[in-house]
C-alpha cells in the first residue's frame, strides 16, 4: 500500500478548486483509494510527464481534473498539484 503526503501547494490547491464540490471531492477521495492500492491502476490513467515537470507523475481524477505527484522512498507519494489540465501543466 502506498502512502501519501500532500505538501501544502497541493493542500492549497485542493482547498480552491476541489473542496466544497461534492460529486468532484468525492470522485478525488474514491480515485486516492485506488492510487493507495496500485498507483499504476488502469483506472487512474498514470503517467510521467516530461519537460519541466520531468520529476513528476500525474493521474487522473476525472475527464479533466489531474493529480500532479512524486513517488517517495519508502513505498510513498507526495501530492504536488491538483487541477485541470491548464491548471497544473
Amino acid at each position: 500500500m502506498t502512502e501519501i503526503a500532500f505538501s501544502s501547494s497541493f493542500k492549497r490547491a485542493f482547498k480552491n478548486r476541489i473542496a466544497g464540490r461534492k460529486p468532484r471531492e468525492k470522485r478525488f477521495w474514491r480515485q486516492v483509494e485506488i492510487f493507495r492500492d496500485n498507483p499504476h491502476d488502469p483506472r487512474l490513467r498514470t503517467h510521467k510527464l516530461s519537460g519541466d515537470l520531468r520529476e513528476y507523475w500525474s493521474f487522473s481524477i476525472e475527464s479533466d481534473v489531474r493529480v500532479v505527484f512524486q513517488f517517495a522512498p519508502e513505498n510513498r507519494a507526495v501530492f504536488q498539484d491538483i487541477g485541470s489540465h491548464d491548471e497544473v501543466y
